[in-house]
């Protein structure tokens, strides 16, 4: 009976688990290296990095003077040849009125290149603001705006809608010998154009894009013999347009008597 007892097995004992071993100097060295690089960098850039001596502005000035610029980036200059930010001078220089774009770059070893375009006008926007030759609106106060400008008027937010109808409009009047003065859009989304000659086209709120078209195609060539006789063109009607003449006459126009009205105008013009 003791041998059986001496035999039995001993209980096992729970595994033991080791952590790997990993050498310092694999995790040391690396670190080392990173910190001489970074150390490196460092010195380098104060060595490298002086006082801003100069700073060259280039530009077509007429609403913007090289002391407004100056002004603006004054804080970010003293930061040093290195340590001044480029995008943040740019973006200072952008901020300012009548600035269009800015090219920033520095010149080895202590001067700043500025290149600087203005804003070019294209329309007078509502009472006072100014649209630029992409319909944005760069100035929303002016005391005394140009009146050689078109006048654009509607929503603010759709004021590169309104300038891209214009564009388009006008570049179709002028080789007729037209020309767009005014164009408005109601908060209620119906159109309004005054040509120069002072005759007014209403275009209302639907199918805009086809009475533009209706309006280029057959109306324009009436116009162009006849503007001195005609106070508006109504084009809202699903089927026409009207003409209203200064004498206080209409003349309706269907899409069936269209032909007729291109003779009529060619007529007018002989």
């Amino acid at each position: 009976m003791a041998r059986k007892q001496a035999r039995r097995r001993k209980p096992k004992q729970a595994p033991r688990f080791t952590l790997p071993k990993i050498r310092v100097a694999r995790i040391v060295t690396p670190l080392l290296a990173v910190g001489f690089v970074f150390a490196t960098y460092q010195v380098s850039l104060r060595m490298l990095d002086r006082e801003i001596t100069s700073i060259e502005i280039s530009a077509p000035f007429q609403r913007v003077t090289a002391l407004h610029i100056e002004e603006a980036i004054s804080e970010e200059i003293e930061a040093g040849f290195v340590g001044a930010s480029l995008d943040t001078i740019r973006e200072q220089i952008v901020a300012l009125p009548w600035i269009d774009q800015a090219r920033v770059s520095r010149r080895w070893p202590s001067r700043i290149a500025i290149s600087v375009t203005e804003q070019i006008p294209a329309a007078v926007w509502g009472d006072s603001g100014l649209l630029n030759t992409r319909g944005e609106l760069f100035v929303s106060e002016l005391r005394h705006t140009p009146a050689e400008l078109p006048k654009l008027s509607g929503p603010d937010a759709r004021s590169a809608e309104v300038a891209a109808r214009y564009l388009s409009v006008r570049e179709q009047l002028i080789p007729v010998g037209l020309d767009v003065r005014r164009v408005h859009l109601d908060a209620r989304g119906s159109w309004e154009m005054t040509l120069q000659s002072g005759i007014e086209v209403r275009l209302g709120r639907r199918d805009v894009a086809e009475r533009t078209d209706l309006f280029l195609d057959v109306v324009a060539d009436i116009i162009t013999g006849r503007a001195a006789d005609i106070d508006y063109v109504d084009m809202r009607y699903g089927n026409g347009f009207t003409i209203g003449w200064k004498s206080g006459l209409q003349t309706p126009v269907n899409e069936s008597e269209k032909e007729d009205a291109a003779m009529f105008a060619a007529r007018g013009r002989d």
